[in-house]
């Protein structure tokens, strides 16, 4: 591992070496929204641009410098208060990519060559209400990996929150599409129907796999969204988004790795510098920072980051790949520098199970996750510098936040070891759950990981029926990290009988679910 850090530390130097011009302009008010500074239009001071390394501040005039090399993106770093520009397809426009001699031949076209270096590159604003309170929609994995499936996620879920109000901006967690980066534009068009601005992370099926180093393996996501490491503030949050896959892996040169290159650490250190300590830090990236399997992410980087955060009391991770939905935890015996633990959230993702399931009445598939969880989405509610999480489940009401699995009908007075089964999507470890059967007294259910009965049975469909079902059997299952179990009664007398479940998550916000079953 030395060996590596050592590496990266070479990188970083032979980069110095060769950045032998200076990139400046102005961060202006663009007032007209004309997209170029006119002679009344003021500059923006103490505002951050980057070339994904080193963060200056803008002067009094809103004047800046950086060093620029032939491989650099320059951009701005957002402030409160501020929006930047967006292009047809609602993509935010913060960025100038200087590649004199565009990218290397690839399979996939990356940025065209740029020329040479403009006298000035200016980046303007437009002014915008400071909101305190907003919300960000976010997406995990849409991966469609033919056209077709490009079509399941516009119309089965951009469909369902195309003209949405009171969202601010969007953001996908990586692997925007599976391998196939000529899907790039039409996930463009997809989720440019939203009508908010749209950023974006890069993930491991949006790489260029014919890349031999890792700072090459962005290109053509770069020639479509621009830089795949930046930061934005929104309120009193600052967003930084990095790509967190090490491609090709540094262990062996086969595959990929989790993990943050040296320079991608610089660039948060730097960054962090003109963050205030109250602000909350939202970081994504698409690999969670942790996994049960494997050794799926470098831990010493996970450390180095976790270090450069540890005066920031307020703090959330983002993360999807695993399509599953899951809430992790990181204590200080875990590296985290506080006493408060650090909250990762691994989203559920709008592809579901990769597509597969049954088909809706759409033609769609049902998709429903290996560990039971619906596919969906996420809203990200914040208030100041804290937050909350809402999970939406798609083509069901904002509400349906938990599956309820019972048997059907038992025997009356027949001693049965069969059991009432909750998935609680967004739930984690020390929720409460507790059900009651026809207003009786409320219980405690118990937390367990398992496979989701019904997520089971969807499966064993596929493998036991007579005829060929519309549509691609589902994934193996794996165990849920939000399921409860209770025995069931059988004692009561004949007839239909209610469950209802109580579940409240650890926003303190409680869910409700009801289920009837039968006794004979």
């Amino acid at each position: 591992m030395k060996k590596l850090l050592f590496t990266g530390l070479l990188l970083a130097a032979s980069w110095t070496a060769i950045a032998q011009e200076t990139a400046k302009g102005t961060v202006y008010e663009d007032l007209n929204q004309n997209g170029k500074k006119d002679r009344k239009e003021d500059g923006i001071s103490q505002v951050a641009v980057s070339n994904g390394v080193e963060v200056v501040l803008t002067d009094k005039k809103g004047r800046y410098e950086l060093p620029v090399g032939e491989d650099q993106i320059i951009f701005v770093i957002k402030p409160a208060g501020y929006q930047s520009p967006v292009n047809e397809q609602n993509l935010p426009q913060y960025f100038y990519i200087h590649k004199p001699n565009g990218s290397p031949d690839m399979d996939f076209e990356g940025v065209a060559p740029t020329g040479k270096l403009p006298k000035k590159i200016d980046f303007g604003l437009l002014p915008a209400a400071d909101k305190t309170n907003f919300t960000a929609l976010i997406f995990g994995d849409p991966q469609p990996y033919t056209i077709e499936e490009v079509n399941h996620f516009d119309n089965g879920v951009v469909s369902e929150v195309a003209g949405i109000e009171d969202i601010d901006f969007g953001l996908s967690l990586g692997d925007l599409v599976g391998n196939d980066l000529d899907l790039f534009d039409p996930y463009i068009a997809a989720t440019a129907k939203v009508g908010v601005p749209w950023y974006n992370v890069l993930g491991n099926h949006d790489l260029n796999f014919d890349a031999q180093e890792d700072h090459l393996a962005d290109e053509t996501f770069e020639a479509h969204f621009g830089p795949a490491n930046y930061a934005f503030n929104h309120g009193k949050v600052h967003f930084i988004v990095l790509d967190d896959v090490m491609y090709p892996d540094p262990r062996d040169g086969k595959g990929y790795w989790g993990g943050f290159r040296e320079d991608q650490l610089e660039f948060v250190k730097n960054d962090l510098k003109y963050v205030p300590k109250d602000h909350l830090i939202v970081l994504a990236f698409h690999i969670p920072l942790s996994e049960p399997n494997g050794d799926p992410f470098n831990d010493e980087e996970r450390q180095q980051l976790f270090d450069l955060l540890k005066d920031y009391p307020q703090t959330l991770s983002l993360s999807a790949h695993t399509h599953l939905q899951k809430q992790d935890f990181f204590f200080e015996k875990d590296g985290w520098g506080q006493a408060t633990p650090h909250h990762h959230y691994n989203v559920g993702t709008t592809s579901g199970d990769w597509y597969s399931g049954e088909l809706n009445e759409k033609g769609i598939p049902k998709s429903t996750m290996r560990d039971g969880t619906p596919k969906g989405y996420a809203f990200l509610d914040f208030t100041g510098n804290q937050y909350e999480v809402r999970y939406k489940v798609v083509d069901q009401n904002d509400d349906y936040q938990m599956a309820i699995f019972a048997p059907k009908v038992l025997e009356k007075d027949k001693r049965t070891s069969a059991g009432i089964f909750v998935n609680f999507f967004m739930g984690t470890a020390d929720d409460q759950v507790r059900y009651r059967i026809d207003n009786g007294p409320w219980k405690k259910m118990t937390y367990l990981e398992e496979y989701d009965p019904t997520y089971l049975m969807d499966v064993y469909k596929w493998d036991t029926t007579d005829e060929l079902l519309d549509g691609r059997r589902p994934s193996n299952p794996v165990k849920s990290t939000h399921l409860w179990r209770a025995g069931i009664d059988a004692k009561l007398e004949k007839g239909a009988h209610t469950i209802e479940v109580e579940a409240t998550d650890m926003f303190g916000k409680t869910h409700y679910g009801k289920k009837t079953y039968h006794i004979r």
